[in-house]
């Protein structure tokens, strides 16, 4: 049985100036580190995630270990995870959000709805997921282009419209670096990001539940870390995630974190 992870409800937001070096972050309770996405090992780097949350808005905290703290990507929606980043999901029942940022706090967001869900007079049938007015397209699954699954993947509920010109409404966010990025020569402590999302944003991922949540409820995301590693000439990215899904594949809602809410206050 998947372990539940604690939101904490807090009583005044943070700063949102991606340090997470003052309250709340300094009180809240850490995510056990993230291990690898396929496996469950240990990794070569520590990472790990905090939830918080008031009736504005949901807070995730991220703090990553990374001696030499890399970022290139500086266009927003650019693929930040092909480089080094931390992600979070959020999973709606049909339909799903994906939002990754790097140390230079660029920002990265799709959201993808599932095409069984998909219907004319569906809930999703609004001018904002057109498929042929808006950027959407059709998605299968990280590593789903084999013969037998090159159109439908391998997920039980087949393809997903992806919309990648869609926007969380009011998102904040923020990333610092502590030590010098993209500097090979000078060793860093790491990196931390924040992300704020108000619940008045999140209706299309309620699913039914209600908004802001009410003590005791349930939802399920994803906190993960994408991290290139050098040896020699070589890369190899590494993935990493709090709970392991058992193949380098993040689009599986049924394995994401499940996160419980709770009135239990962040104490200063």
């Amino acid at each position: 049985m998947d372990e539940q992870f604690k939101a904490q409800r807090i009583s005044r937001p943070p700063k949102l100036d991606g340090r997470l070096d003052d309250w709340p972050w300094t009180h809240a309770r850490r995510s056990a580190p993230f291990v690898d996405m396929e496996t469950g090992a240990a990794t070569l780097l520590q990472t790990q995630a905090a939830v918080l949350w008031d009736d504005q808005a949901l807070y995730v905290g991220f703090w990553v270990e990374e001696p030499y703290p890399t970022a290139h990507q500086t266009e927003r929606d650019s693929l930040i995870f092909r480089e080094n980043d931390v992600e979070l999901f959020i999973d709606g029942g049909d339909s799903y959000y994906e939002l990754e940022i790097n140390a230079l706090g660029i920002l990265y967001e799709v959201f993808f709805i599932w095409r069984d869900a998909y219907r004319r007079g569906s809930r999703f049938d609004l001018p904002e997921f057109d498929v042929v007015d808006r950027k959407a397209l059709s998605f299968g699954g990280n590593f789903d282009r084999t013969e037998e699954h090159f159109w439908s993947g391998t997920h039980p509920r087949g393809t997903r419209w992806a919309f990648l010109d869609w926007d969380f409404p009011g998102l904040r966010s923020a990333a610092h670096v502590d030590g010098k990025l993209n500097d090979m020569t000078s060793r860093s402590k790491g990196w931390t990001a924040e992300v704020a999302l108000p619940w008045s944003g999140m209706g299309h991922l309620a699913d039914g539940r209600a908004l802001p949540p009410q003590d005791g409820d349930e939802w399920r995301m994803f906190f993960g870390r994408f991290q290139k590693i050098s040896i020699g000439s070589s890369d190899v990215q590494a993935a990493w995630c709090l709970t392991p899904h058992g193949k380098y594949d993040t689009h599986i809602p049924e394995r994401f974190t499940p996160v419980r809410f709770v009135n239990e206050l962040v104490s200063p």
